[in-house]
């Protein structure tokens, strides 16, 4: 996945035969690979890269098919990838170009060769081209249906004169979506825990071995051991795979800084002796509520988005709406007055009930949550209990 449109799109033309025209020399001395790049540091590139790269000698081609291609300036880039209607292309550099940006970035890269016929080479080459037209190069991206990695593989099994038999995997229905975004935001809690937050129980179902391709190096692993059957006989998809650029990323120089987890407990210890402080002083403390609740509502509001508008898969059917709603935003001028004149406040009577229940229910939700979210649904209902508290003070 690219950041920016980096690369100057080449001519397809020069790059390739015209359409439908098989090239003029043996198809022997092509050799057609599937890259897979090692993860970056940013948040897109977590999860790594796939592409595809068309080596032609007697023509003087190198190049790699990208369909990981967008802009950060495309008008309205992040409402719309929200809603997930963010659009992607292929694009086409020359592999040198591709192989100087990695090692800059310090991202290692494998080459799996096809082991493929004449046919399926030009065939491969066909659709590519195809692909590349001004008509056909702009796709509707979805990060785990429809991705970098799953058009590279589709376009592959489409130029097989055969079945691609991929290996029985004993982890084939035991994983789910969230379990590989967990395993490719190690070292990065910030971004696993608002992907956490973003994604609903949907990403907790079991997945099979195909949808699991979605991550680059899943792809990877499948093609070593995939066979391509015919009714005559078999062949592995791979001919050789090595390690074509190999460089150790630099170590993470930026210092400390604290996870999520220990933010929310700091919050919650905060919240918790202000509280204490509050109801032994009989005062409500609105200031508090005001942002806590504040900052919930908009939270929410994002989450009820997602759920409600989003095209975007497995954001959908998210129980931390129970937590943080719109309604938190919603009914905060009538939480502030009631705090403020000391009146019992049935809002935050629902809170406290559909908090509690949250919790004492946690273990056994339908949903995996990062460990972080319990301090801050604790901090919501000590404040919406100190309003009982207080106002049963002063009767």
């Amino acid at each position: 996945m690219k950041r920016f449109f980096l690369y100057t799109i080449l001519s397809f033309f020069l790059l390739l035969p015209s359409a439908g025209q098989a090239p003029a020399n043996s198809n022997d001395s092509i050799r057609l690979s599937l890259l897979t790049c090692a993860p970056g540091e940013e948040i897109y590139s977590l999860f790594g890269h796939t592409a595809i790269r068309y080596e032609n000698p007697s023509q003087g081609i190198d190049a790699v098919f990208n369909y990981g291609l967008f802009s950060f300036n495309t008008p309205n880039f992040i409402f719309r990838f929200s809603l997930g209607e963010t659009d992607y292309q292929l694009g086409v550099t020359d592999y040198e170009h591709f192989a100087a940006e990695y090692a800059f970035y310090g991202r290692s890269v494998w080459q799996q060769t096809l082991n493929l016929t004449d046919e399926e080479k030009t065939k491969l080459i066909q659709l590519l081209q195809e692909n590349y037209r001004p008509e056909n190069r702009v796709y509707r991206y979805n990060f785990f249906y429809d991705n970098c990695a799953t058009r590279p593989r589709d376009k592959i099994e489409e130029s097989i004169a055969g079945k691609v038999v991929y290996p029985t995997e004993p982890q084939d229905g035991s994983r789910t979506f969230r379990d590989i975004v967990h395993q490719y935001c190690k070292g990065h809690p910030w971004a696993r825990f608002g992907i956490d937050l973003c994604i609903g129980s949907e990403a907790d179902q079991p997945i099979t071995q195909r949808q699991m391709m979605f991550a680059p190096f899943y792809l990877m692993d499948a093609f070593d051991g995939a066979q391509i059957s015919t009714d005559t006989y078999s062949r592995p998809l791979v001919k050789t795979n090595k390690l074509i650029i190999d460089v150790t990323p630099e170590p993470d120089e930026s210092g400390w800084m604290p996870t999520p987890l220990q933010c929310s407990l700091l919050l919650f210890i905060l919240t918790a002796a202000a509280t204490i402080y509050g109801i032994r002083r009989r005062t409500g403390l609105w200031g508090i509520d005001l942002v806590l609740f504040g900052m919930a509502g908009i939270v929410g509001c994002v989450l009820a988005f997602l759920a409600l508008l989003s095209q975007h898969p497995a954001v959908s059917s998210n129980f931390l709406l129970l937590v943080f709603h719109p309604g938190q935003l919603l009914f905060l001028p009538y939480i502030v007055y009631c705090v403020r004149k000391g009146k019992k406040c049935w809002y935050l009577t629902l809170n406290l009930v559909v908090l509690t229940l949250f919790i004492v229910l946690f273990p056994v939700i339908p949903q995996r949550f990062d460990f972080a979210v319990v301090p801050l649904a604790l901090v919501l209902l000590i404040r919406s209990a100190s309003n009982l508290i207080v106002t049963s003070k002063k009767k």
